[in-house]
């Protein structure tokens, strides 16, 4: 491609609303323009690159025995009622109606679609498993849309639906998509990793993000320094042992604690450690409230709170709410002499405190010598606390540390979540109707651009690998008026071309530092550079990557070029 015939639209300012590296670069290199917050078109580069992406989704969906298809991005809201989640998705669903006030959303995901669909074409169990998938554009009116392509409201995603007759036939396909997904985000050049995670609104269960490395990423990750393990910190299990005091218990009593609310200003004003503080607050299970416990220098996690319960919704209770209940502020509430009506769920390390601190559900008052079971009842023990650095690992191997990460993949295991809601059924070979057993696996498409870049960048621009790099080549003439320079330059474009080189000619009438700066921000893996030996049939060959340089002979471009990429 010419480079005069395309729009590249580069910047030479810094976007100021733009916080991240690749939301600048992408902005700056004239990969992306904003239209409205959250919503972006994508310039011919990033077309190019996002179907480069596609390509290596699209291989690897079929190794993996997924047919391609492409439903509608309008969907009827009776689907979505059927299911439920027209009710309980939240305000993300972009709810529209058309001329006859009939009620639409625009898809952020095709569960109820794709279900529908199997429902009436699928009849029987001769035709399962089977596993379809898309490549689309999907709608969520995200709250504050941010980081570019990273959260937005209008963003490219790949998503397959499996349906099975047992769970066998589930896990088989599963254990075939992990793979696919790992080779995907492996050809993409990115630094990932497969970690457990929580299923959200989409339900069911056993199911694995993939995350890309970054500093910048919204998520933590909580992986083993000595093993493989790694998980969603939400989902990250505490497997440690608490060893019971063996000091003598004291008398339960009260104590005045004048404006001492936290943990670090309760346990400062009693001179004990936070670790010997009871940590309580109400939390909101399904419409009911429950006081949940955790040590004072642990984090509730509602995800585990929602799961060891089995619940819906999970929300912490506001201190109006919890003022109703108890009659006291936050930072004084506990669990001694509660309304017989409120239940308590604990973490597991609280069953092992002994002489503890808590709140005494009366503003500035405080019980000390508390002790489990003797002055309150649990009705439940688990694991209800968020995972820590230096913890022990989850799978027995050395101990967890922390990294952020960017979700660009997701699978789940969604069992007959949806095929119960919806009634949609296959006939086994006796003619009995069973719910279908689904899987489901999302890839953000345009995301996996936006990490790309994030990952692979210098202080002169983006690095893209050549996997899904726009073009392989950026060719530059450094004076297109200069005669030898354009007339070797169009000799090598066409030589390149014939040879199957994506090129990027720069035959624009610009100063050589403008076309440089150019080069080097949208980041081609190579640039060859016709200058002023072209007389002598002499080219200069960059490798973006590596800052490498070397002058060659015209004739000897094709071989040298062959080495290069196959280095890449």
């Amino acid at each position: 491609m010419r480079q005069s015939m395309t729009l590249i639209p580069t910047l030479r300012e810094l976007p100021s609303d733009a916080e991240i590296k690749s939301h600048q670069l992408l902005l700056r290199a004239g990969f992306i323009k904003q239209i409205a917050s959250g919503v972006y078109s994508y310039m011919p580069l990033a077309k190019r690159a996002l179907d480069h992406i596609e390509q290596i989704i699209r291989e690897e969906m079929e190794n993996a025995g997924a047919a391609e298809l492409l439903l509608p991005a309008l969907q009827p809201a009776e689907l979505w009622q059927e299911s439920g989640r027209w009710y309980t998705y939240g305000e993300e669903l972009m709810r529209i109606n058309d001329r006859h006030d009939r009620s639409f959303s625009l898809g952020p995901t095709h569960e109820e679609v794709i279900t529908s669909i199997v429902s009436d074409s699928v009849p029987s169990y001769k035709r399962l498993p089977i596993t379809l998938y898309q490549i689309q554009t999907k709608f969520r009116d995200e709250k504050r849309p941010r980081f570019g392509l990273l959260r937005g409201r209008e963003f490219i995603m790949k998503d397959a639906y499996s349906f099975h007759t047992s769970e066998e036939s589930l896990d088989e396909v599963y254990q075939k998509m992990h793979q696919a997904y790992t080779n995907i985000f492996t050809r993409c050049g990115l630094d990932f990793r497969a970690v457990l995670a929580d299923s959200g609104s989409i339900g069911g269960k056993d199911t694995q993000e993939f995350m890309v490395l970054s500093e910048i990423g919204e998520d933590t990750i909580a992986y083993s320094d000595a093993s493989s393990y790694a998980a969603n910190i939400e989902m990250a299990e505490v497997h440690q042992v608490y060893e019971r005091s063996d000091e003598p218990e004291k008398e339960l009593s009260k104590v005045e604690t004048p404006g001492k609310k936290t943990i670090s200003e309760v346990s400062g004003f009693l001179n004990v450690q936070p670790s010997h503080v009871i940590k309580s607050l109400v939390l909101i299970v399904d419409e009911e409230p429950i006081m949940v416990l955790v040590r004072g220098d642990h984090e509730i996690n509602d995800i585990k709170v929602k799961n060891a319960l089995d619940a819906s919704s999970v929300e912490f209770a506001d201190e109006e709410r919890t003022k109703e209940l108890l009659n006291c502020s936050f930072g004084s509430i506990g669990p001694v002499n509660l309304p017989a009506t409120l239940k308590i769920v604990a973490d597991n390390a609280v069953e092992a405190m002994v002489n503890a601190v808590c709140g005494a559900n009366e503003d500035d008052f405080h019980y000390i010598n508390v002790i489990p079971g003797r002055d309150f009842h649990v009705d439940k023990y688990a694991d209800l606390r968020f995972i820590q650095e230096g913890d022990p690992s989850p799978d027995g191997n050395g101990t967890i540390r922390f990294a952020r990460g960017i979700e660009v993949g997701h699978i789940f295991k969604l069992g007959t979540t949806y095929s119960k809601a919806m009634s949609a059924t296959f006939l086994d070979e006796n003619g009995k109707a069973h719910p279908y057993i689904m899987g489901c696996y999302g890839i953000g498409v345009s995301r996996t651009l936006a990490a790309v870049a994030e990952q692979f960048n210098d202080e002169n621009g983006l690095i893209w690998p050549t996997a899904i790099a726009p073009y392989d080549i950026h060719l530059i003439p450094v004076n297109m008026k200069d005669t030898e320079q354009k007339d070797l330059a169009e000799k090598l474009y066409t030589e390149l071309k014939e040879h199957r080189y994506n090129v990027l000619f720069d035959d624009r009438n610009e100063r050589p530092g403008v076309k440089f700066k150019d080069s080097d921000l949208i980041g081609m893996p190579v640039r060859v550079t016709v200058g002023k030996k072209a007389a002598e049939g002499i080219v200069e060959v960059k490798i973006r990557k590596s800052g490498e340089m070397q002058e060659v002979k015209a004739g000897d471009l094709l071989e040298v070029l062959t080495n290069i990429f196959k280095e890449l």
